[in-house]
This record gives structure tokens, C-alpha cells and sequence, in this order.
């Protein structure tokens, strides 16, 4: 088998290593099932300061590891993605556990009503004031499945602190080698919803961060909650074949899920899959993983940009929206946008469509980091010879007789954007384009749509059975889909239906610091104008905002010290250095 392969290329010591660490871990699931609630939330708090007082090794040495170096405009992407993240989540996830150790429901206080097609939906974002405040414009809801009820939601809203005794065993982690709090949130959620301590192995790109995580996380690796290792493939082989881990999660690629369930030869052309050792396996439904695993997968995210009555302001301003929804992390995100679909009978599509081209390359050069990007992007100028070549990146424009299949079923993991179009406006348009997203596009993890507030007030309900047929785990109007990422009470994770024949973007969610059972989808809305644009009068209806420019922006001319202000202020709570923040804001 694959696994006893990769296994022979350990040691003894190094087997002797793992299994120690897995004792330990066996030793921590006892501890933990016997903390209290309470307990529970006082040590996140350690585990909050701990971060906090990592934060700038932490975002430095992550950014350093991915090329962006010395004063690189860039930079603050990794205190977004990495520090800032991880304090929100631990603040929420404190709120939550602090509101069940005090005998109250986690949902008490949260807005729940009915979503169209019998649903229910959580209004878990904002919460609080100062997310009201600083990320004005923007509002989060929680979809739960067809047929659960407001009254059923409450009921199990908590998943495992509703049961803190019982013990959810010992669990692998297969950390994310792009985002550098992926892992550690991954962790969080599993020792949280499901009362599992983990042992993380680290992607092999981030292994410059495993000094930084033991320091952040050292309140959860002292009493046994977490163990943290590296190693590549037989490492991974190793663990995932061990009888004493009983549940694995990876955040990764379809491949890597499919050669852990099935064996390495899956990987292998169709062709030549089905005759060999894991293609039989698949067949014969006789996986080679004995073990429950959950997984987030990324895919192909379309960017559906439905037509309206556009100003010169918001080309340019929805040009970079879009232009950093492919390009942060030099598109080396499982949520990366891919897809542009537009209408080819839009009145302003050419305009559209210079005003991309330009945002996508003016914005500021980096480095192709992640493993095989370069390949990827080679086998897109291979599928694409007439896409625009501009630096760093690719931009494939693809006419009414084009073939989109190579882009709307790869997922190049590299600054490739591509557009495609189809007839139509209005509702016929959108309906049109979503039942293309849901059909042609590979994966179910996220969608982006950009509407002006005048258009979709025409569409009125057809907007919103637009939004419900759209079947993807998150969606983001008028945003991008990563600022569901970095919101924690909002839920991470492909549309359910994924299953181990047939993963697509994965299986479970994660982050969802409400802790809530049978979730559908979670939903981003956000301001289409930007301030001063979005002021009352001038927006056209649309939702305010005092953002300028989102520092998430790789347009953003001060996103770097905007977002390290941003982090700060998440750690320290100092009104000094929140003000200081909202002025680099206004300068973005």
C-alpha cells in the first residue's frame, strides 16, 4: 500500500517521535474533557495574549517567507490573513463560550429570521460596536439548510461545549501551506465544535512560522491540547495510516484529498486511474483511509459582475475590486476569483473591460511564491497563447466562440484571470450566469457578485432566488468572499453535498465561532461605493461605508500600515493607535 511506502522512508526515531506526540495528545483529550466551560474560555484568553504578543513575529516572518520583503507595499496582507484573523476568531469564539458558561444561548441578543426557500438565517455579523464602526457597510449572515427552524438553530447552537465532557479523541491536522492562520484556525475548530485535540502538521511552506505558532499557541501545547510537526509526504502517509488518530482535516488540494482516501494513483491521468490499485479502490467504494475526514478544497470562484448604470468612479473602483480578488497572495488563495462573467450586450462593457485591464496591471509586481505556480501559469499561456502577458500575470479574455472549459475547470492557484461573456441584462442575465457558476465551474467553495444599488433594487426579490440558487458555501455581494474568511462568526467551507467519491471543494466548515449545526451557506453584503461615494445622496441608495479604500485592496496606497493598525488595535484595544489607523485609512 502507498502508505507502508511512504512509512519506510521514516526512521525509527522519527516514528518514535510522532507516536510520542501522539501520547501526549491522548493524554490532553483526558484534560481537556474534564475542563469546564469556563475554564475553556479563560485559557482562548491566554491563547489571545499569547498571539497578541506574537503578532509582529508573526506577520513578519510571513511575509518575508513569501518574497515581500524590506518595505514592500504588500506586506500587510500577512498581518490580515495571519494575526488579525486569529484574534478575531479567538474573541469570538471567547464570547461564545463565555455566554454558554453563564447558562445563556450563544444566539441570545443575534437576529435570526427565515431566508427564501424555507431556511433560516443567522445575522452574525456585525456584533459588535466596533466591527459596526470600522467595517461599516458590511453585514454577514449565516444560512442554515432548507427545513431548520429558528427554534432548531438555538437549540443546538454550541455543538461540543453543549457536551463538554464528551470526547471527540485525538485528530490530524493538514495544514494550509498559503494563508498562514488557515492551520491554526483549523485547530481552533477542532478542539472547539467538535472537542478534538489536534496534532498539526505544517505544509512544508510554512515551516519558517512553526517557531511563531509554538510561541502564539503555547497555552494549548503545554497541557497537551496541540502538538505541532513537520515533514513532508511520508510524514503525512504515516499519520494519516495511524491507528491511534481518529479524524483527519486538510485544507488542500482535490488531489491530495483523493490520494489520502484512496491512494497516490488517483493522481494519475483518468486513464490510466481506473486500472490501478486506488482506481479499484474508488470503483469498489473500499477506501484506503479508515477514518472520518473533513476538508476544505478550494475551486474556480466566479466574479459575476451584473450590468447596471456605471459611473467612471465605479469602473475603476470595482477594476481593483476585482483585480484583488485574483491578485492578493499572488493568487495563491483557495478563494481566489477566476471567472469574470459579464454581459456582452452591457452598454458600458468595454468600458468594463479597459478599466480591468488596467487596474489588473497597474497593480503592484510580487513574487509567484507557492510550489508549482509557475507550471500552472505556464499550462495557462499554453491553453490561452493570445492572454495577455502582463508581468506577473495573465489576463485571458474569452470572445463569444472561445473555449472556457481549461478555465472554468482548473484551478491555476496563480495570478490567471479570465473573462467570459454572455447575452443578456437584468434578471435574465443574472439567472443565466448563476446557473452557469453552479453548472461549468469547478468547486462550491465561493462566489462573488458586484451590483449597483439601483440595479438590484429593479430586480427586487428576483436578487434574492438569484442569491439562493447560487450553490456555492459563501458568497459575497458587492465584496469578496475572503472577507468571510477573516469574519469568524460567519461559517468556511464548500456547499454541503461534497463526499468522499465525489469531494468537490470539500466536506464540513470550519471557523463558525456562533459554533451552529446544519449550515448551508454564509453570505458577505457589502458597500458597492466606496466613501466619500457611499455618503446618503451620493451613493444612490446604497449602504455606507467609511472606508475609503479596503486595505485588503492591493490598490491601496496605505493597505500595509492600514492593516497593520488594524491588527494592533484587534490586540490592544488602544484608541491612540485606532485613530492613528482611520487617518492612514482616509489616505488609502
Amino acid at each position: 500500500m502507498a502508505s507502508t511506502m511512504q512509512t519506510a522512508e521514516l526512521d525509527q526515531d522519527e516514528r518514535e517521535a510522532l507516536d510520542a506526540a501522539i501520547s501526549d495528545l491522548a493524554d490532553g483529550a483526558r484534560t481537556w474533557s474534564h475542563l469546564s466551560v469556563a475554564q475553556r474560555a479563560t485559557l482562548l484568553r491566554a491563547v489571545r495574549a499569547a498571539v497578541a504578543a506574537s503578532a509582529d513575529e508573526w506577520a513578519n516572518t510571513a511575509a518575508d517567507s513569501k518574497g515581500l520583503t524590506g518595505g514592500h507595499p504588500l506586506r500587510g496582507e500577512e498581518w490580515l490573513s495571519g494575526p488579525y484573523s486569529t484574534l478575531g476568531a479567538l474573541d469570538a469564539y471567547v464570547e461564545t463560550l463565555s455566554r454558554i458558561a453563564d447558562g445563556r444561548n450563544p444566539l441570545d441578543g443575534v437576529r435570526v429570521d427565515r431566508a427564501p426557500g424555507g431556511r433560516t438565517r443567522v445575522h452574525a455579523f456585525p456584533l459588535t460596536g466596533t466591527d459596526k464602526l470600522l467595517l461599516s457597510g458590511f453585514t454577514g449572515e449565516v444560512w442554515l439548510e432548507p427545513d431548520i427552524t429558528p427554534r432548531q438553530v438555538r437549540a443546538s447552537a454550541g455543538l461540543g461545549q453543549r457536551t463538554p465532557h464528551e470526547r471527540g479523541g485525538v485528530g490530524l491536522v493538514l495544514g494550509a501551506g498559503n494563508v498562514s492562520s488557515i492551520p491554526v484556525l483549523d485547530v481552533l475548530y477542532e478542539l472547539l465544535a467538535h472537542n478534538r485535540v489536534s496534532l498539526l502538521k505544517v505544509n512544508p511552506t510554512q515551516d519558517a512560522l512553526v517557531p511563531v505558532f509554538e510561541h502564539a499557541l503555547a497555552p494549548l501545547i503545554e497541557p497537551g491540547f496541540l502538538r505541532i510537526v513537520r515533514g513532508g509526504p511520508a510524514v503525512g502517509g504515516y499519520l494519516t495510516a495511524h491507528q491511534d488518530l481518529e479524524h483527519v482535516h486538510i485544507t488542500g488540494s482535490a488531489a491530495t484529498f483523493d490520494s489520502i482516501v484512496w491512494g497516490p494513483s488517483t493522481a494519475e491521468p483518468a486513464e490510466a486511474s481506473g486500472s490501478s490499485a486506488a482506481g479499484r479502490r474508488r470503483r469498489e467504494d473500499r477506501p484506503l483511509l479508515k477514518k472520518p475526514i473533513t476538508a476544505e478544497l478550494g475551486g474556480v470562484s466566479p466574479i459575476i459582475v451584473v450590468p447596471g448604470e456605471w459611473t467612471d468612479a465605479d469602473l475603476a473602483f470595482q477594476a481593483e475590486h476585482i483585480a484583488t480578488m485574483r491578485l492578493q497572495n499572488s493568487g495563491h488563495n483557495c478563494i481566489a476569483g477566476q471567472v469574470v462573467i459579464v454581459s456582452r450586450d452591457w452598454a458600458q462593457r468595454e468600458q468594463f473591460l479597459i478599466a480591468l485591464r488596467h487596474a489588473y496591471a497597474k497593480a503592484q509586481e510580487r513574487p509567484v511564491w507557492y510550489p508549482g505556480a509557475d507550471a500552472r501559469m505556464a499550462r495557462a499561456g499554453t491553453d490561452y497563447p493570445d492572454a495577455f502577458a502582463l508581468g506577473d500575470r495573465l489576463l485571458v479574455e474569452i470572445g463569444s466562440t472561445g473555449d472556457a472549459e481549461a478555465l472554468e475547470t482548473t484551478e491555476y492557484f496563480a495570478p490567471v484571470l479570465g473573462v467570459v461573456e454572455f447575452p443578456g441584462t437584468g434578471q435574465e442575465f443574472l439567472d443565466a450566469a448563476v446557473q452557469h457558476a453552479n453548472d461549468r465551474l469547478q468547486g462550491t467553495l465561493g462566489a462573488n457578485l458586484l451590483i449597483d444599488p439601483a440595479t438590484e433594487r429593479a430586480l427586487g426579490a428576483g436578487f434574492e432566488r438569484a442569491l439562493t440558487a447560487l450553490h456555492y458555501g459563501s458568497i459575497a455581494v458587492n465584496a469578496w468572499t475572503a472577507f468571510g474568511f477573516i469574519t469568524p462568526t460567519l461559517t468556511w467551507g464548500a456547499f454541503p453535498g461534497g463526499t468522499i467519491q465525489d469531494v468537490g471543494s470539500g466536506i464540513g466548515v470550519v471557523h463558525n465561532a456562533l459554533l451552529l449545526d446544519h449550515v448551508e451557506r454564509s453570505i458577505v453584503r457589502g458597500p458597492f461605493r466606496p466613501f466619500p461615494r457611499s455618503l446618503p445622496g451620493a451613493n444612490g441608495g446604497g449602504r455606507f461605508t467609511i472606508l475609503p479604500k479596503p486595505p485588503w485592496f492591493v490598490t491601496a496606497r496605505t493597505g500595509s500600515q492600514v492593516s497593520e493598525g488594524l491588527t494592533r488595535f484587534r490586540a490592544t484595544g488602544s484608541v491612540p493607535v485606532l485613530l492613528k489607523t482611520l487617518l492612514q485609512a482616509l489616505r488609502a
